[in-house]
């Protein structure tokens, strides 16, 4: 039997130990979960079951999607819901706005699905959603999560001009595996989103990878490299998780050891932040991420 093939029986076995999670407590968490179940509000925190909840929302951290949840792409990787998305709901921008007012949000994190379908790709909405956070909620400090927008800079040009502390576009995985990975995504064209926003005045840009998708020591070291490179400051790497039987499986679970030494490359590399561990997830820690 294959080394790969021993990884994978692994995998079907069960979870190592320190992917265990402890449920969130605490009387913050308490406190949000209550807000969040009386005003019905929608945060990825909550439909993600993310593992770190307690903790952000602890800090006063927190993630919205916008532009609903069904997505234009079928990444093998994503659990949302691939298909037709409804009508965009120019509502919107105040409703997350309102949510966060009423979570009292210190750091808000945004994403969305991607949204190929309309002329504008959703960034009229991106741009709106800011503005909006930024007039109810003005000591918010926010991150955009965005998708690649297809690279067309006019679209990303409405997402420099709102100036969001942070920036951030994930590469999920490393350049071998992103055509599995991403169907529709370009491994280039995401570095090349990411220079674009650091050359025209990004205060600060992010990615993400997600390790044990069957990639190699040396090419999760380039894509650090490449990032790097393109200008990015803050990168998170964490252990990917198959959502479901029908999205790519885990090859296998990468140790908290070998996450220790990515950190460390990463730093030697002049990120500003790196966080790498199993249970990372792209907005872990994220208000640490402007300072």
């Amino acid at each position: 039997m294959s080394e790969l093939a021993v990884e994978a029986k692994k995998t079907r076995e069960g979870k190592p130990k320190w992917l265990r999670v402890k449920l969130p407590t605490g009387k913050k968490y308490t406190q949000l979960r209550g807000l969040v179940d009386q005003y019905n509000l929608h945060t990825i925190c909550t439909s993600g079951s993310c593992p770190n909840m307690g903790e952000c929302w602890g800090e006063g951290t927190a993630t919205f999607m916008i532009l609903g949840n069904v997505c234009t792409r079928s990444c093998g990787f994503c659990g949302v819901k691939t298909g037709r998305p409804e009508a965009v709901d120019w509502e919107e921008p105040e409703k997350v706005a309102r949510s966060i007012k009423i979570m009292q949000i210190k750091h808000a994190v945004l994403t969305s699905v991607d949204r190929d379908d309309l002329k504008d790709m959703g960034s009229i909405i991106w741009s709106e959603t800011v503005q909006a956070i930024r007039r109810m909620n003005p000591e918010t400090t926010l991150e955009t999560l965005i998708p690649d927008f297809q690279g067309i800079t006019t679209h990303l040009d409405r997402i420099l001009e709102v100036a969001p502390e942070v920036i951030s576009h994930n590469m999920e995985t490393v350049r071998r595996l992103t055509r599995q990975v991403r169907i529709q995504a370009k491994y280039d064209r995401s570095l090349e989103v990411l220079r674009y926003l650091k050359d025209n005045g990004a205060h600060r840009t992010k990615s993400g990878i997600m390790l044990g998708l069957g990639e190699e020591a040396s090419e999760v070291k380039q894509s650090l490299v490449d990032l790097r490179e393109a200008g990015v400051d803050v990168v998170t790497l964490g252990q990917y998780l198959q959502p479901s039987k029908k999205h790519l499986p885990v090859q296998r679970f990468v140790s908290p050891e070998e996450f220790k030494e990515y950190e460390l490359l990463g730093k030697e590399l002049g990120f500003r932040h790196v966080e790498s561990g199993p249970l990372v997830r792209s907005s872990y820690k994220a208000h640490k991420h402007i300072q």
